[in-house]
């Protein structure tokens, strides 16, 4: 390594850590003040409300490490153009394009550590911070388990077992309830294609029920749709449901290849499969925009202007890469294209403003 790319790689690397700690500590406070209400009225302990912050930051840092290169890049390389540097550099022979590599390598090891930390760190933070606050301060009862990519839940009427419940629509399939008597004998199973809620009440559709009677052969009855008495609400599975968030990238394949080998609708889940390739990939986007941004003027750069652009920048990418999101697990947009929507549209106006500047 030359000692141009020690001293560009050393100023990049210097802002990073500042704005990633800043934003760290921001979104801490914001987190701290939204929840502060909810820990004092369950009076949790500190130490509960210290773990449950402690185990939200690789989450933080997986969201803000994209933001955090944009505005390095945009600070690092706004300020080699005022005082002037950059032009030094151009004098000696050196391109724009020789400058941005060591940023842009530093760029791909962040994408390479976002996606590291989404698939290893973030989903048991985000699985033990959920746990702290649902169970151990609000003392929701978790009365199931999500185990073998299945829900299994203890009811009021008996073991329930479903393949996939949709919180956004309440809605479930593949169910599966064993009704058992205070013995704990098997006195009904009911077996439904799906079922969803209406008007207070759980709706099932394409239901098999087979019942159990001392000594006799067990008699099935088909119905197309009913009503079921079951006293648990959406809410009650929503403790149990294992979000996108709280699985990595293979475990997440292997959950969508699980659910469309059985016939079950893995749509929304497909979106969040390719987001998680998709987000830690604009760190490298972002940084080529942030250079180019910084460079449209030898010396129109300034770290207050940095700063401002790069925070319109990032806000404007996640609004992009949410919206599409949203069109994904909706199923308006095919999963892929949804997901890579605010790449491909940040990543055409990145190489735009590369042919527009002079190296």
């Amino acid at each position: 390594m030359s000692i141009l790319d020690r001293y560009l790689s050393g100023e990049f690397l210097r802002n990073m850590l500042f704005i990633t700690a800043c934003f760290i500590s921001l979104f801490l406070i914001i987190d701290f003040f939204e929840k502060i209400r909810m820990f004092l009225s369950n009076q949790a302990a500190a130490g509960q409300m210290a773990s449950y912050f402690l185990f939200r930051i690789p989450t933080i840092l997986a969201q803000i490490l994209p933001a955090a290169v944009l505005l390095s890049s945009l600070i690092t390389f706004g300020v080699l153009s005022r005082y002037s540097e950059i032009t030094a550099m151009k004098a000696n022979g050196i391109s724009l394009y020789r400058i941005s590599i060591p940023i842009l390598l530093i760029s791909a090891m962040v994408c390479l550590l976002v996606f590291l930390l989404n698939e290893w760190i973030t989903p048991y933070a985000n699985e033990r911070a959920e746990y702290i606050r649902k169970i151990e301060v609000q003392k929701q009862k978790s009365m199931g388990i999500f185990k073998q990519d299945q829900i299994w839940y203890r009811g009021q009427r008996g073991i329930y077992n479903f393949r996939l419940f949709d919180p956004e629509r309440n809605r479930l399939q593949g169910i599966t309830i064993h009704y058992l008597d205070r013995e704990m004998n098997l006195t009904m199973r009911l077996d439904a294609e799906w079922g969803e809620w209406q008007e207070d009440r759980w709706i099932f559709h394409n239901l098999l029920i087979t019942r159990f009677q001392s000594g006799e052969f067990p008699t099935l009855t088909r119905v197309k749709q009913q009503a079921v008495d079951l006293p648990e609400r959406p809410s009650d599975f929503r403790v149990v449901q294992k979000s996108a968030d709280a699985m990595g990238y293979f475990e997440l394949k292997r959950y969508i290849n699980k659910l469309r080998a059985e016939g079950y609708d893995a749509t929304r889940y497909a979106a969040d499969l390719h987001g998680k390739v998709a987000f830690p990939l604009v760190g490298i986007i972002l940084a080529v925009i942030g250079i180019c941004f910084s460079l449209r003027s030898e010396r129109s750069g300034g770290i207050a202007q940095g700063i401002g652009a790069g925070l319109i920048i990032g806000f404007s990418y996640w609004l992009v890469f949410a919206f599409g999101m949203s069109l994904g697990r909706s199923g308006a947009l095919p999963p892929l294209i949804a997901a890579w929507f605010g790449n491909i549209l940040f990543g055409a106006a990145s190489v735009w403003m590369v042919l527009r500047i002079r190296t």
